[in-house]
């Protein structure tokens, strides 16, 4: 079984020190895994670098860990940046989870018209992205990621302004006349992928998108819940990475 692992502020700390884990995480090892002395762990500072050790002592509410080695995830050439429409039920939960098992990179939450959630003042949307942000660190951490995806919400002209800024983008629509993967992928750069709530993007909000540069796709032959059809979207863009390399990355100038 993988070594079980937990995030920390820091984990510059040399081999043969000792890292101290405390606060919650400290809590959670000592008193919910109840770690024992001798038991190999994994610290992550949730932004791609880990230490691999071992534990040495076990209090009340932390744990001190001998550091063995020093650990990275290594570098890629996309950034998956996946927006979610905020959706009933805690689909959009479920789907953020599932892409930070993936390896989404950065998540935002897109009220779109048609949500039937609405985030409607900043308490809420405070409220929304705290609980957004702690499901993606509890999915890094039991999918062993070294780094948590960032979250933030975005508006329909946000999202615009990020399409305009990516490297490619691609808006999943039931009416788009080609699947993802029959679509070149930019050989680097960011990426960008847009999933609606459970009754559609709107006519008008696809409009948007495509003039600010999304391409209209499809996923699958059939309609896909707002909880699977981005994981279904991340997955297939990341095997077309794999695949073959692409056309060079878009460029404004």
């Amino acid at each position: 079984m993988t070594d079980a692992l937990f995030l920390a502020g820091s984990v510059d700390v040399p081999v043969g020190g000792v890292l101290h884990l405390d606060g919650p995480e400290g809590r959670h090892a000592a008193a919910v895994r109840r770690l024992r002395a001798g038991e190999p762990v994994l610290v992550a500072d949730g932004r791609g670098s880990a230490i691999q050790g071992v534990t040495k002592v076990v209090g009340r509410d932390f744990v001190d860990v001998e550091v063995a080695g020093h650990l990275r995830e290594p570098a890629r050439q996309h950034r998956w940046v996946g927006v979610q429409a905020l959706a009933k039920g805690s689909r959009d939960e479920q789907a953020i989870e599932a892409m930070t098992e993936l390896g989404v990179d950065e998540v935002l939450a897109w009220p779109a018209s048609r949500s039937i959630v609405e985030w409607r003042d900043y308490d809420k949307q405070a409220k929304g992205l705290a609980k957004w942000a702690s499901t993606l660190r509890e999915a890094a951490k039991q999918s062993r990621r070294f780094s948590v995806p960032g979250v933030g919400f975005a508006a329909t002209g946000d999202v615009c302004a990020r399409i305009g800024r990516a490297a490619q983008a691609f808006v999943l629509h039931e009416s788009a006349p080609a699947h993802l993967d029959a679509q070149p992928l930019v050989a680097s750069g960011e990426v960008v992928f847009i999933v609606g709530p459970e009754g559609g993007i709107s006519p008008e909000e696809l409009a948007q998108f495509e003039d600010a540069g999304a391409t209209p796709v499809l996923v699958a032959d059939h309609v896909l819940r707002t909880s699977t059809a981005g994981v279904v979207a991340l997955a297939q863009l990341q095997a077309m990475a794999r695949a073959k390399p692409g056309p060079p990355e878009r460029r404004d100038d």
